[in-house]
């Protein structure tokens, strides 16, 4: 009895030390000005600042990093007609109206922002908005009429208003009261965003242009911004949206009243080919030396990453249905079926051999590359870099249930374990704008403002133990509730990889420019179907925990996605949704 009082007491001091780094900085205190509408005083408002009183911008500039050629990075997209340019707070051409500062994320509010200095020629086609517990970093389009066409133009003014909200008889901490206007199109035009004020006199037509409705393309609610009651504030993008999509982000808000689906305002569209302002090869290279991401892996890892040439060259094997001896894959992956399909008849296996098994499961983080897709997202306004790390295996889940830490056997194991982190960049000027991290069957986007970085613009991330799923942050990761789920742990080890070191392996816009590997286009398994029986797994488990802790690891389990529970065998890049389409 004592000896397992002693085991349980260590696994709880093991269980507390899973520290997390926070991601952002404390903020000093400032006095800012405000209004008091109710009792129509002004006076000043002594409140901590919040993380959007600091403007964002990459610790490095990218002014001049790309090479000529093409498109690229010029400033100013042509939609086929309409012109527009990223009135962005990096260039300083975004301007406050309007903050409240409770409610929302973190309790702390958002705040309203409007185009200004913008190129001659250009109209503003609505506000950009964000939260203020993150610093201020975000962009908003905005248009020019260059079709030629004056009885048709692509732009036009809106011929009246519609007030959606308006802060007047609120009692909340805010820059005075806001009134939200929802433009009304002329027919044959949509509105692509609103606009706001400070008293209830309707906004100037000349303040906003509407567009065209060959050039806007249904949009949805993306990230809620800030919520009370009925009323909703959400940024928008494209319903559809994939690297032959023509839905254009506009980077405005969506005030909503109600069902936010969908939004009362429209996305753009680019009737250009798409491909017009992707990035050349030269390009790319540059984009991958500015920005490539440093992968941290647990100090206690025990399964590393590989080049794919390396896990085939040790041994991995390719099994068919109904064969006995595995066929030897070659190096590139040659001899593996090329068809775009996967009818369940092939497999790739470890080596029979126990020794080699062992070897080739812990992989080899010398010969570790990263591995490249390129595509276009959002009509061709932005690139997308999918960066892809290989793991020759997945090691065990660990579950925490309240303070103790349980490892779940051979729940999570599986062979070939592909992972991704994807960097969104701006066509209009080469700046980094979101990174995504995957993790396990989903993952999480984050702006260039809330990641860390070093060596310049280089994001770093945390591949999480034994499952290695990626995170912006080191600490302990819980994919469940209420101090239960699977762990996700993340520390800086000394285990690092540069994902500056790459092979682009495609770039469908590009043509014939990029050479596809041939393991690429192998659309089977890359691991076996995994045949134990996990209800006796769970049983296993359960002889140690106190009755109540039961039904709850029961329950832990059941939710897990296929992903974790490796009861079939990985699919490669190709075969992934977000392939063709966006992240999840």
């Amino acid at each position: 009895m004592g000896g397992n009082v002693r085991i349980v007491f260590a696994v709880f001091v093991l269980a507390t030390q899973v520290i997390g780094v926070p991601a952002i900085p404390p903020w000093k205190k400032l006095h800012v000005p405000w209004k008091n509408h109710h009792s129509k005083e002004k006076f000043v408002n002594k409140r901590q600042a919040f993380a959007i009183d600091t403007t964002f911008n990459l610790p490095a500039s990218v002014k001049n990093a790309w090479p000529p050629g093409g498109n690229f990075a010029s400033g100013i997209i042509d939609l086929g007609g309409l012109q527009v340019y990223e009135a962005s707070t990096s260039a300083s051409t975004l301007t406050k109206v309007w903050g409240v500062y409770e409610g929302g994320a973190d309790g702390k509010g958002f705040s309203v922002y409007e185009p200004t200095g913008i190129p001659q020629g250009f109209h503003m086609l609505g506000s950009y908005s964000q939260p203020n517990n993150k610093p201020l970093f975000g962009w908003s389009l905005v248009a020019k009429d260059v079709s030629a066409n004056t009885s048709n133009p692509t732009l036009k003014k809106p011929v009246n208003y519609t007030l959606v909200w308006n802060t007047g008889s609120l009692k909340i901490d805010q820059d005075g009261p806001i009134y939200v206007w929802l433009p009304i199109a002329p027919d044959g035009y949509k509105a692509v965003g609103h606009v706001v004020t400070n008293t209830t006199d309707q906004p100037s037509l000349d303040r906003v242009m509407c567009v065209r409705s060959d050039f806007t393309d249904q949009c949805e609610t993306n990230n809620l911004i800030w919520g009370l009651d009925t009323f909703n504030v959400f940024d928008v993008r494209p319903s559809n949206r994939g690297i032959q999509a023509p839905g254009v982000r506009v980077g405005t808000f969506a005030a909503q009243t109600g069902n936010p689906n969908p939004p009362s305002i429209a996305c753009l569209k680019n009737i250009n080919p798409i491909p017009k302002y992707m990035p050349n090869l030269e390009q790319i290279k540059a984009i991958l030396q500015v920005y490539s991401p440093v992968m941290y892996l647990h100090p206690d890892e025990n399964y590393f990453p590989s080049s794919v040439e390396w896990f085939f060259t040790n041994g991995a094997v390719l099994y068919k249905k109904g064969q006995m001896n595995p066929e030897m894959i070659k190096p590139n992956g040659s001899n593996l079926p090329q068809d775009p399909h996967n009818d369940g008849s092939y497999y790739i296996g470890l080596p029979s051999d126990a020794a080699a098994q062992e070897k080739v499961k812990k992989g080899d983080l010398k010969s570790a590359i990263s591995y490249v897709h390129v595509k276009p997202m959002f009509g061709g306004t932005f690139t997308d870099v999918a960066i892809w790390t290989f793991y020759p295996f997945n090691g065990p889940a660990r579950a925490k249930v309240e303070f103790l830490t349980l490892n779940l056997g051979k729940i999570g194991e599986h062979v070939g374990d592909w992972e991704h982190v994807t960097l969104r960049v701006s066509n209009f000027n080469g700046e980094l704008k979101q990174v995504y991290f995957s993790q396990h069957s989903k993952g999480m986007w984050l702006d260039s403002s809330e990641i860390e970085y070093q060596s310049g613009n280089k994001p770093v991330y945390y591949s999480s133990l034994h499952g290695h799923a990626s995170y912006p942050h080191a600490g302990l990761h819980l994919v469940g509730q209420n101090d239960v789920g699977i762990r996700n742990d993340t520390d800086k080890g000394d285990s690092v990889l540069d994902l500056g070191a790459s092979q682009l392996v495609s770039a469908e816009y590009l043509g014939s420019e990029v050479v596809e590997p041939p393991w690429l286009n192998y659309y089977r398994e890359w691991g076996p179907k995994i045949d134990y029986n996990i209800d006796e797994e769970v049983k296993k488990l359960e002889k140690i925990l106190p009755g109540r802790l039961k039904s709850t690891l029961e329950n832990i389990v059941k939710k897990l996605p296929s992903e974790v529970l490796g009861e079939e065998g990985p699919t490669g890049p190709k075969v992934k949704d977000n392939w063709n389409g966006d992240e999840r």
